[in-house]
């Protein structure tokens, strides 16, 4: 949780207000505010799920509130196939626990790993932005529900052997629930934990070659992280990654998790009653001062920015934050996985100019800006591109946005 004090922010309301706009320039929009399913899709829906979130094994805390969200989201209607990018601010104000507000974030409806690459790098962004500077991320992947099972099962062995050492007040559990039991266990620094199953150890040949796609975003992107057996959470909830931001304390170097998250397949498709795509970060703030955000509604950029093929996407979220950080507004569609969506998205936008960025660029290290008029384009030098935008006067908000 962030602790006010280690910020810029003298404020919850300041802090979400700056985690906020951070989130919708990236193109994240209220939960609010999302389409919803017609109530015949609604009825059909809800008589074909069979599980509801008693019969869930939950974890960790955080998962209560995961599950709310899983909810909401599965009534969100997706025409098309179309992927949404949704933000929600939860509060937890359970009984033993310091009060605090989340910043929920997203992605629905895309299985890559740009989802989390994003979601991380958005988390990232507004950990800096709230003056966190020294940060730590850490990694771990649990698989499938096959691989996560085959992990289980040698967790609740491994517990078995130490059952000992274990608290008696917690050896109940262990054999109900060995992966709750195993968090606990790290949580209070047990000294069998660094010895136990890893759960990457059991990963398929095709599971590792998509959690090192997820990486791959991470490194070209510039941002360092760990790969840690220790962030674990519920098979019920979460398959493939999770992972977790912590600020470092300057003075003693103690780590305090300040965000979480990952991909939750199985609790989207548990509520959506059929196959869904999910990933999420949820980042916390305590309470202090003011709370009630006044939001900003953005206006329309006058830029689209694109993609073409694996390696210009790898590039392009050090393009949106570079924008970000330069403040030039732009659309962009990450998530979407062919140019032609995203043309199509761009004139249905009606932005006058668009950034595009294919395998050519990526390499040289360049960008086209086309002006879409005229469909003239100019290849322009990254280093480059934020002083040629703004020389040009590229790179604000539609006039009628602003009107």
């Amino acid at each position: 949780m962030i602790r006010l004090k280690d910020t810029r922010h003298e404020s919850t309301a300041s802090f979400l207000q700056s985690a906020i706009r951070v989130a919708e320039y990236y193109g994240f929009t209220p939960l609010d505010d999302a389409p919803r399913k017609d109530a015949a899709q609604l009825r059909a829906q809800r008589s074909r799920a069979s599980k509801n979130d008693s019969e869930i094994a939950f974890a960790r805390r955080e998962e209560r509130s995961l599950a709310a969200a899983a909810k909401r989201c599965a009534v969100c209607a997706r025409p098309n196939g179309e992927n949404l990018l949704l933000w929600q601010i939860t509060h937890n104000k359970d009984r033993g626990s310091t009060p605090s507000t989340s910043l929920e974030l997203h992605v629905i409806g895309t299985s890559s790993a740009i989802a989390e690459a994003m979601l991380i790098v958005v988390g990232s962004a507004i950990a800096q932005e709230a003056g966190l500077s020294e940060r730590v991320l850490s990694i771990n992947n649990i698989g499938s529900s096959e691989s996560s099972g085959r992990f289980i099962r040698d967790v609740g062995a491994y517990l078995r052997k130490h059952i000992e050492s274990i608290s008696p007040t917690l050896r109940p559990r262990a054999a109900t629930d060995p992966l709750g039991t195993l968090i606990q266990l790290i949580e209070r620094g047990h000294p069998a934990t660094p010895r136990a199953p890893q759960p990457m150890e059991y990963l398929t040949e095709e599971e590792r070659r998509r959690f090192w796609e997820l990486l791959e975003y991470l490194e070209v992107y510039g941002l360092a992280y760990e790969l840690s057996p220790h962030i674990l959470g519920s098979r019920d909830c979460w398959a493939h990654s999770l992972y977790q931001i912590s600020a470092v304390e300057p003075e003693s170097g103690a780590r305090i998790p300040v965000a979480f998250g990952g991909r939750y397949d199985p609790l989207a498709a548990r509520f959506a009653a059929s196959p869904t795509a999910a990933a999420t970060i949820s980042i916390s703030c305590e309470i202090r001062g003011k709370t009630r955000v006044k939001r900003e509604v953005p206006g329309i950029p006058s830029i689209y920015f694109a993609h073409l093929g694996p390696e210009a996407r790898r590039h392009s979220l050090s393009v949106m934050e570079m924008l970000r950080t330069a403040g030039i507004p732009v659309h962009q569609g990450l998530h979407h996985e062919t140019i032609g969506t995203q043309m199509a998205a761009a004139r249905k936008l009606a932005a006058p100019y668009v950034l595009i960025m294919g395998h050519k660029e990526a390499v040289e290290g360049t960008i086209l800006v086309r002006e879409v008029v005229t469909n003239s384009q100019d290849a322009i030098p990254l280093p480059d591109l934020v002083n040629h935008l703004k020389r040009r006067r590229v790179g604000g908000y539609l006039a009628e946005a602003r009107a």
